[in-house]
């Protein structure tokens, strides 16, 4: 029996949050290691289960939970835990993140059989860089990058029926490996790295820009590289005193 890469995928998170590796990432998420868990596990089991929507003649239309539903309920949840600015980049980030996937889809030709490579792969890939560019953190990325391709399935949905044309629709319908779900991880894990190189080139957080409140929980960076408590003494790994940054 052959285990699809998405479950495989899935399941190295599941140990990497368990082992608390991903959790400074589930951090920033606002996410604890139970509830990203049960998240990965409703993926899975959600990813089994289609629900039939409304379509014409020689059409075939469905919902998949773990694919659409899942990512929906978790970005939604996102969305209300960020501030009014990182919404207005979620926003504009999903609206990029959809007109690039679409005309992607458009350009190369998402049919089957006329796209060269995988639009399993090509599309998050175009999506998870669009949605980090424009949503910048953590959060403003996956909400771009899952509801962007969403928002693409959800418009050729609505276009096959209204024109009768003959096809097959699944909104989300690779499941737990869907692009939905490739492109928010791929988002985060590229907002995760350039952040990090960026607050590693220039020796802590960037200051400009930041609310008071959080500049005053920072701690300075020494000379080597340590960071300092407000009274003056180094922690061993350097780690800022929150993890409120983006």
């Amino acid at each position: 029996m052959r285990i699809p890469l998405g479950m495989i995928v899935l399941l190295v998170i599941s140990v990497l949050v368990f082992f608390g590796v991903a959790h400074r990432v589930l951090d920033r998420l606002r996410l604890s290691d139970r509830a990203a868990l049960a998240m990965i596990a409703a993926l899975i089991v959600g990813g089994l289960i289609n629900i039939p929507l409304p379509a014409g003649l020689r059409m075939e239309a469905s919902l998949n939970i773990g694919g659409a539903v899942v990512p929906f309920i978790l970005a939604g949840y996102l969305f209300i835990r960020t501030s009014t600015q990182e919404k207005f980049r979620a926003i504009a980030g999903v609206a990029a993140t959809a007109v690039a996937v679409y005309l992607t889809g458009v350009l190369l030709g998402s049919e089957p059989g006329r796209m060269m490579l995988d639009p399993l792969y090509v599309f998050p890939v175009v999506a998870g860089v669009v949605a980090y560019l424009i949503g910048r953190s953590r959060r403003g990325a996956f909400i771009a990058a899952t509801m962007g391709i969403l928002v693409v399935d959800v418009i050729t949905y609505v276009q096959l029926v209204s024109t009768k044309t003959p096809g097959t629709v699944s909104i989300g319908g690779g499941g737990a490996f869907d692009a939905v779900v490739i492109s928010g991880l791929l988002a985060v894990l590229l907002a995760e790295f350039i952040g990090e190189s960026r607050e590693w080139l220039q020796r802590g957080p960037l200051a400009v820009n930041r609310s008071p409140a959080l500049l005053k929980r920072l701690r300075p960076v020494s000379d080597d590289g340590s960071k300092k408590t407000e009274a003056g003494n180094k922690t061993d790994d350097g780690k800022m005193a929150d993890d409120q940054t983006e």
